[in-house]
């Protein structure tokens, strides 16, 4: 049995579990542009936001894959830049257990997605040369509180023979 065939039979497409998409609009006017990324009243509590960062991913360059033992993700791509997203659903405990999902976001689609911990997930900026930024919104303090618990990540991307690949 070929990778491929035994990564479809491993994964199979769907949408999954928990995972929250939704489109995130600009209102624009002549002095430039105004999104709202999350409201506390349109998400579950599981997920309402505890920081928030940036990230600036450079043209071509892939984050991830990792999943979280505990923390959700919500994720918003708005633009610079585009992004394929992929998401594996690695809990067992789920209806939709073994579904890959993909999404293109960013630029020319912009979307927010709730990540839900144990999902699997990773990023790529698809544009040629444009910096493509990200604004994540965790459920979790990184490192929790004052910095001094572990990471909360199971990291895959170093692996040379995981099963979560982009392609």
């Amino acid at each position: 049995m070929s990778k491929v065939e035994m990564k479809e039979e491993i994964f199979k497409p769907g949408k999954i579990h928990d995972v929250v998409v939704y489109p995130l609009k600009k209102y624009v006017d002549e002095r430039g542009w105004l999104a709202e990324l999350f409201r506390k009243d349109e998400i579950a509590e599981e997920f309402h936001p505890t920081m928030g960062y940036i990230s600036v991913t450079e043209p071509l360059v892939q984050r991830g894959p990792h999943e979280h033992r505990e923390q959700a993700d919500l994720f918003c791509f708005i633009g610079s830049g585009n992004f394929k997203l992929r998401l594996w659903d690695n809990r067992p405990q789920s209806p939709t257990y073994r579904c890959v999902m993909t999404l293109y976001v960013g630029a020319d689609n912009p979307q927010a997605v709730i990540v839900p911990k144990g999902v699997v997930h990773a990023y790529k900026n698809i544009s040629k040369t444009e910096k493509g930024v990200v604004l994540n919104f965790p459920n979790r303090l990184y490192m929790g509180e004052g910095r001094k618990e572990p990471v909360d990540e199971i990291r895959h991307e170093n692996d040379p023979n995981t099963i979560f690949k982009m392609d």
